[in-house]
C-alpha cells in the first residue's frame, strides 16, 4: 500500500478510510460580541469518514454535527442560538460538510467543499493542516488534522442582529471556523 508525505510534518498517512473520533475533536467558532470582544463556542457532537486518497489530492471528507449540540458557556446564549435567530435545530437539526477537492498552494492545503448550515449550502475553502499520525494504546493508528475559514453568517441565513447606539453590531458577521480532527484508521 502506497503512502503520502507530508511536507509539513515530514509524517505519513496510510490511504484508507478514517473515522472521526468524535471525542477528540473540536468544531468550534468565534464571533465578535458588541464589536470589542469575541465569543468562542463548540459543537459538542461530531460525526464523519476521511477518505485518504493514493493521490492525496483525490482524497475527501464527509462530517455532520448536531446543531442543538452548540455551547458557548452560556445557557442563555446557547438557546439563543439554537433558536429560529441563528440555527434553528427544530427545522435544520444538522450542519454538514462534503469535500470537493484538496487544493496544493505551496507550502499551504486548503480543502475545498460544501459547508450546510441552515438548509443554505456555500462552498467554503479550509486552511488544512494535517497534524501527524500516531500509534495508540490499544493498537489503532490515529491522524490529527486542523482547519479554518471565515464565513459570513449572513450567507448562510443567519440574520438576526441588533444595531448599536454607538455603531456597529451586538454580532459580528464574520465568523471564524476552527476544526481540530481526530480520526481512527478503519
Amino acid at each position: 500500500m502506497a503512502t503520502t508525505d507530508s511536507r509539513q510534518t515530514g509524517t505519513i498517512i496510510e490511504p484508507g478510510t478514517w473515522t472521526i473520533d468524535a471525542s477528540h475533536s473540536s468544531i468550534g467558532f468565534v464571533a465578535r460580541h458588541l464589536m470589542v470582544t469575541k465569543v468562542r463556542g463548540v459543537f459538542g457532537d461530531v460525526e464523519g469518514t476521511i477518505h485518504i486518497a493514493e493521490n492525496p489530492f483525490e482524497s475527501s471528507v464527509t462530517a455532520s454535527v448536531d446543531a442543538a449540540s452548540v455551547s458557548s458557556g452560556d445557557a442563555k446564549r446557547d438557546e439563543h442560538l439554537r433558536s429560529a435567530d441563528f440555527f434553528d435545530v427544530e427545522n435544520y437539526p444538522r450542519i454538514e460538510f462534503v469535500s470537493k477537492r484538496v487544493e496544493d498552494r505551496g507550502e499551504n492545503y486548503v480543502l475545498v467543499g460544501d459547508l450546510t448550515v441552515h438548509g443554505v449550502t456555500r462552498e467554503v475553502a479550509w486552511d488544512l493542516e494535517y497534524d501527524g499520525t500516531v500509534q495508540d494504546p490499544w493498537g489503532g493508528t490515529r491522524a490529527g488534522f486542523s482547519a479554518t475559514t471565515d464565513v459570513n453568517r449572513k450567507d448562510f441565513g443567519l440574520e438576526w442582529n441588533v444595531a448599536l447606539e454607538t455603531g456597529g453590531f451586538v454580532v459580528s458577521d464574520k465568523v471564524r471556523l476552527n476544526v481540530e480532527i481526530e480520526a481512527v484508521k478503519q
